[in-house]
């Protein structure tokens, strides 16, 4: 119920709490529930799934979502790891501890199938990353103001360093992701393409974050498989 699991016959050593910024893609919602929750209770974790979705039909705002999910799942559980998932993404190896690293920010998804399970670009930290409540407060969490797709994931990178910290990636051969794909048509693939930065990082991120962070709560609803939060 709501999400919550906790292994019965023994005392788990971590607490996770799963976050995906969701936006009425219930097939891969389904698909990621299906293979999330027998993935986890394998690795004897306590955790909770959180989605957080954002009403209206505006553009859609990934990080700002995640940074409203980690101050709400805060209320519930002092968590030891934030698991910030999306949707379209289902791990391939158990090996692969959605717990945190203890000094640095993590990167998990590290060889994903539609980038021939490479990294894209260098410094990319997309997909699945896991952070400490104390990792995602130092880079004071992710930046409010990136309306539509992409260019986030770079903000959050620069922001790593920024803060001191450095990133941290899960080996290739253990971080390997497939990505589920509901388009009927498949497009050609062409070279994935590193989206361009909006922003000012080095100037914005200590005035963008979880400090500025305004958002309105609609609701928040156990449901069988995962907690709903919805928001303005």
């Amino acid at each position: 119920p709501g999400g919550h699991y906790r292994p019965p016959h023994c005392f788990a050593r971590y607490k996770s709490a799963i976050l995906v910024a969701y936006r009425n893609q219930e097939k891969y919602l389904h698909h990621l529930l299906y293979y999330i929750h027998p993935f986890l209770q394998r690795q004897q974790l306590s955790y909770t799934i959180y989605l957080i979705q954002q009403v209206g039909t505006g553009s859609f705002n990934r990080a700002k979502l995640l940074n409203v999910g980690v101050r709400e799942a805060m209320k519930d559980e002092e968590w030891d790891c934030l698991v910030l998932h999306d949707i379209d993404l289902v791990p391939e190896n158990d090996y692969n501890l959605y717990i945190c690293d203890e000094y640095y920010p993590k990167h998990m998804a590290s060889a994903m199938d539609k980038f021939q399970y490479t990294l894209p670009y260098k410094s990319f930290f997309g997909g699945v990353s896991a952070l400490t409540p104390e990792h995602y407060m130092k880079m004071n969490g992710f930046p409010n103001t990136y309306w539509g797709e992409g260019g986030e994931n770079d903000d959050i990178a620069t922001r790593i360093h920024l803060a001191g910290m450095k990133i941290v990636r899960t080996s290739p051969h253990l971080g390997r992701y497939r990505v589920i794909d509901y388009n009927e048509v498949t497009e050609i693939q062409e070279p994935w393409r590193r989206p361009p930065s909006r922003h000012n990082t080095r100037k914005t991120w200590k005035a963008d974050g979880m400090n500025t962070l305004q958002f309105r709560l609609l609701s928040r609803t156990k449901h069988p498989l995962y907690t709903k939060i919805t928001v303005d």
